[in-house]
C-alpha cells in the first residue's frame, strides 16, 4: 500500500491535470461553457484530494477546517455577488490566488530558516520568483478591485518620475534576492523584498484607467496562474504547476485577445494612462459637442423596433449598471413575438472584464445562438433595420475607423452606424472610460433615448406591446 500510494496519487493528478484542459476546451464555447466549468470543478476535487492523501501532510484537522471556512465564505459570495459585480469578484479572487501562493513561498522560507537547513539555489530562487509574482497580483488586484467598486478613482493616478521610482523599485527587489542567494539565511532582508513586492502591485495599477480594466482584470489572473505555477516548484507539487500554467498560458491569450480587440499593444496598456474614467462630457477632439443630436421618447422607439424586420442589440456597460439584462430579454422575447429577427452584438472588451456582456446575458436566459461576436456580426449590420445601443460607447465610437487623430483610431469596433437606424440609450451626453466623444451620437441615422437603461427598455417593452 505504502508504494501504491505515491504512485495513486500521481495518477490522480494526471487525471485531474486532464480534466482542466477539457474543461477549458469547453469554456472556449457558451453551448459548453458550463459543462466545462463542472468538468474543471471535478478536477480541482480530485487534486485536492489526492493532495490530503500525501504523507506529507501532517494536520489534517487544520486543512479541513481552512476547507470548511472557505467553502462557506464561497457558497455565501456565490449567492450574494450580483452579476453586475462580478469583474470586482474576479479582481478579489485574483487577489487572494496570489497571497496564498505569496504565503506558501514565505512559509516555506521560514521553515527552511528555522530548520537550520541550507536552502537549496533551485528553492531559493523559485521562492523569490513567487513572492514577487504573488505579491504583485495580491495588490495589483486588491486595487483594480477599487477601482471596479468606485472606492478610489478609476482614472489613471500619475506622478512626476514615476516610472524611475518603479524600476529603483525593482532595482531594490532584484539587489535583494541576489543577496538572498549568496545569504539565503537573512529574514529581515527577505521581509524587505515582500514588502516591495508589494508596493509594486499598487505602482503596477494606479497609472491604469478604466477603460483599460478588461485587459488588467485578464494579466492579473494570468499572473495568479503563474504565482501557483512558482508555488508548486517551491513545495515540489506536480499539480499545482500544471494548474498554474495552465491558468497562466490561458489568461496571457486572453490577454492578448483583448489587446487586439483595442488594437494596442500590452506595453501601451501598462505604461500610457490611457482611460480618464471621467463621465465629463468634454469631448476630446474640436468642437464635436457643439454638433446637435436628435433624441426621441420610448413610443417613437417602440414604433422604430417593432416595424423592423431585423434588430441588433448592442450590450454595454450601461446596461451592467442599470441591470437592466432582464429587460433586454423581455423586449427581445416581445419583438420575436412580433416576427422581427433579433441578434445580440458583443465586443470583446464591452464592460469591465472578459466576458462581461455574455455573463449578464447568460443570467437573463438569452439564449447563445443569438450571442454573435463582432467579426460575425460586423458584416451583417448593412442588413439590420435599427441596431439598440444600451449604454456602449467606445465600442460603438466610427472616431475609430475614420479619425486618425483619435486616440481610439485602429480599435475594431462594432459598426452600428451601418445600420439603416441607430438608437443609442443614454443617461446623457457623457463620454466612455477612453475620454473621447462619440461620433455616433450625432450621426443622421442615429436617435438617442436619455434615461437610465433599465427604465428606457421597460417602457420600450410596455409601448412595443401596445403596437
Amino acid at each position: 500500500m505504502s508504494d501504491f500510494l505515491p504512485t495513486g496519487i500521481q495518477l490522480t493528478y494526471l487525471v485531474a491535470a486532464s480534466l482542466f484542459i477539457l474543461g477549458l476546451k469547453k469554456l472556449g464555447s457558451p453551448a459548453t461553457a458550463r459543462n466545462g466549468n463542472i468538468v474543471a470543478a471535478v478536477g480541482m476535487l480530485l487534486a485536492i484530494v489526492a493532495t490530503m492523501l500525501d504523507q506529507h501532510v501532517l494536520n489534517y484537522e487544520m486543512i479541513l477546517l481552512g476547507l470548511a471556512i472557505g467553502s462557506g465564505i464561497g457558497a455565501i459570495v456565490a449567492y450574494k455577488v450580483q452579476m453586475t459585480e462580478m469583474p470586482q469578484m474576479v479582481g478579489l479572487l485574483n487577489g487572494l490566488g496570489g497571497a496564498a501562493s505569496a504565503l506558501v513561498a514565505v512559509a516555506e522560507f521560514w521553515r527552511l530558516l528555522d530548520s537550520s537547513q541550507p536552502i537549496p539555489l533551485d528553492v531559493n530562487i523559485s521562492i523569490l520568483l513567487d513572492v514577487l509574482i504573488g505579491g504583485i497580483t495580491f495588490t495589483g488586484s486588491f486595487l483594480a478591485f477599487a477601482k471596479l467598486q468606485g472606492l478610489i478613482s478609476g482614472s489613471p493616478i500619475t506622478f512626476p518620475f514615476q516610472q524611475p521610482f518603479n524600476l529603483l523599485l525593482l532595482g531594490a527587489y532584484i539587489v535583494g534576492s541576489a543577496y538572498l542567494i549568496i545569504t539565503p539565511d537573512s529574514l529581515p532582508i527577505f521581509l524587505g523584498v515582500v514588502g516591495v513586492s508589494l508596493v509594486l502591485g499598487v505602482m503596477f495599477v494606479i497609472p491604469i484607467g478604466g477603460g483599460d480594466m478588461p485587459v488588467v482584470i485578464s494579466l492579473l489572473n494570468s499572473l495568479s496562474g503563474v504565482a501557483a505555477a512558482a508555488a508548486g516548484f517551491v513545495v515540489m507539487n506536480n499539480m499545482l504547476i500544471i494548474a498554474g500554467a495552465l491558468v497562466g498560458a490561458s489568461g496571457l491569450i486572453l490577454t492578448e485577445i483583448m489587446c487586439k480587440a483595442m488594437n494596442r499593444s500590452l506595453f501601451s496598456v501598462l505604461f500610457s494612462a490611457f482611460g480618464t474614467g471621467s463621465s465629463s462630457g468634454a469631448a476630446a477632439s474640436g468642437g464635436a459637442t457643439e454638433q446637435s443630436v436628435r433624441s426621441i421618447d420610448p413610443e417613437e422607439g417602440a414604433m422604430m423596433l417593432g416595424y423592423a424586420r431585423s434588430v441588433v442589440i448592442v450590450p454595454g456597460y450601461g446596461m451592467a449598471v442599470a441591470q437592466a439584462q432582464h429587460s433586454v430579454r423581455e423586449l427581445s422575447d416581445q419583438l420575436e413575438k412580433m416576427g422581427v429577427d433579433v441578434k445580440y452584438a458583443i465586443h470583446p472588451v464591452a464592460g469591465r472584464m472578459p466576458g462581461h456582456m455574455n455573463v449578464l446575458l447568460a443570467e437573463a436566459n438569452v439564449p447563445y445562438t443569438q450571442l454573435y461576436d463582432m467579426d460575425d456580426i460586423n458584416p451583417q449590420f448593412d442588413q439590420a433595420d435599427v441596431a439598440l445601443v444600451i449604454g456602449a460607447n467606445d465600442v460603438v465610437n466610427p472616431a475609430a475607423r475614420s479619425d486618425t487623430s483619435s486616440p481610439i483610431y485602429g480599435m475594431p469596433i462594432l459598426e452600428v452606424d451601418r445600420a439603416k437606424q441607430t438608437i443609442v440609450i443614454k443617461r446623457g451626453m457623457s463620454t466612455g472610460f477612453a475620454g473621447v466623444d462619440n461620433e455616433l451620437f450625432y450621426k443622421d441615422k442615429t436617435t438617442m433615448l436619455f434615461g437610465s437603461a433599465k427604465d428606457m427598455v421597460a417602457k420600450l417593452v410596455s409601448e412595443v406591446k401596445q403596437l
